[in-house]
């Protein structure tokens, strides 16, 4: 359901609630406020700014991810780290770094972690 917000009509009635902007939670199909829920002075629906980013991949980042689960899936784990760190180091990337570890554990790598040295 979306959240729509409110606001008083008159700034000089109203009680503290609809002075200021107020969200109300209400259906796509509902019709809108026209009293404030408190006091029931008159109310307006105002339109809010939407504060919501999406971010894409990047092409480079999806063709990285599918060829290292293709990797995975071939059990080529070792294939699949490469890849992965080769990347992660390029972008920084570090939920991807944590992915190379895990393959390269799975391919057998030993990692000595009293040198707190991880690289390879």
């Amino acid at each position: 359901m979306p959240i729509y917000e409110y606001q008083v009509e008159d700034p000089e009635k109203g009680c503290e609630s609809c002075r200021a902007t107020f969200e109300y939670i209400q259906g796509m199909n509902e019709k809108p406020l026209s009293q404030c829920p408190h006091c029931g002075e008159r109310v307006k629906r105002i339109i809010s700014w939407c504060h919501a980013a999406v971010v894409e991949p990047s092409q480079e980042y999806s063709k990285v991810e599918k060829e290292v689960k293709e990797f995975e899936r071939a059990g080529m784990h070792s294939h699949a780290a490469e890849l992965a760190d080769k990347y992660s180091h390029k972008t920084n990337d570090n939920l991807l770094k944590e992915r190379a570890l895990e393959n390269y554990k799975k391919a057998g790598y030993n990692f000595d972690s009293t040198t707190g040295d991880d690289s390879l």
